[in-house]
């Protein structure tokens, strides 16, 4: 039975209690399917958490990482151009490494779990033996004597607003499975955003709540109509380090809300932060497009964003 790619294989081994092996990406030649530093979990029930491929090589890394877990040997395969495994094809028409790790430490993957818990960014070296360990060099990359893998928290959505908008955003990002938080004034907001399985919290004045917890990795969208709740709630999130902070509302909006902002003192470099008009798709006004708009533009952010 295979888990789906969604799954975080990492945090999934941390969590088994007999061991189980990971197989990472350590090298890739040409073209790939998924990035270096990819990593599969199989578990000892014979269950798979991660991908690898498109689905072409998941099932022989598996079984290699079944034999590693017997003998307690690190497997360093490869496939696609220059492959012993002849029969394993990539369409992609490049070559993989592929690094099987049989039992990691238990203990080292616990600090692991509880360093992206805590939201840190870290990186493990890899070996060219296997080895695992902490390490803070340098950027993601490979090297004859091992490979850096770095783990990024991933991005989180705070969001502040009221009405159809701020459900179908908040919605659209739950259904990603990325962590989330709406805070709304408005009592239908908090009905409907938790009966769609939302995280969501009441807000009872124009600030930023201590719960919000917004870090470098944060998201802040303002989805109100009623946008006299804005300034407060920006003038605090600006003073965090949020990589994306966007409202809803046309140009106008826009130029008022930059005018009401500069009333209260913030510099124009610390103004310009606030994305608006939000969203790939300008003119969108239709909730359920106007949160694919955005969402896609945060992403693109995060992907962006050192």
């Amino acid at each position: 039975m295979t888990h789906p790619a969604a799954q975080d294989p990492w945090q999934e081994l941390s969590q088994t209690e007999a061991p189980g092996a990971i197989a990472v990406i350590s090298g890739i030649e040409g073209p790939a399917y998924r990035n270096a530093g990819t990593a599969m979990a199989i578990l000892h029930d014979g269950r798979r958490i991660g991908a690898l491929s498109a689905g072409c090589i998941e099932e022989d890394v598996a079984e290699h990482a079944r034999a590693a877990l017997l003998d307690g040997k690190v497997r360093k395969l490869r496939y696609g151009v220059g492959s012993p495994f002849f029969d394993l094809k990539l369409p992609c028409g490049g070559a993989l490494e592929v690094t099987v790790i049989p039992a990691p430490d238990r203990e080292l993957l616990g600090e692991l779990a509880a360093r992206r818990a805590r939201r840190e960014e870290t990186a493990l070296w890899l070996s060219a033996s296997g080895d695992l360990r902490f390490t803070e060099e340098g950027a993601a990359s490979g090297k004859p004597d091992g490979f850096r893998i770095a783990f990024r928290p991933e991005p989180r959505f705070v969001i502040f607003g009221a009405g159809a908008e701020a459900v179908f955003f908040a919605d659209l990002v739950r259904a990603t499975g990325a962590p989330h938080l709406l805070f709304t004034p408005e009592d239908a907001t908090f009905v409907n955003a938790k009966a769609a399985g939302c995280t969501v919290r009441q807000l009872n004045r124009t600030g930023v709540p201590p719960e919000a917890a917004i870090d470098a990795r944060t998201a802040v969208i303002l989805l109100f109509h009623d946008h006299d709740w804005e300034l407060g709630i920006l003038e605090g999130v600006l003073a965090t380090q949020a990589f994306y902070i966007g409202a809803q509302g046309s140009v106008r909006t826009q130029t008022r809300r930059q005018e009401g902002l500069q009333a209260r003192g913030l510099a124009a470099a610390t103004r310009a932060r606030v994305h608006g008009p939000i969203g790939l798709i300008r003119s969108a006004r239709e909730p359920r497009l106007l949160a694919v708009s955005v969402l896609a533009e945060v992403l693109a952010q995060a992907e962006s964003h050192p």
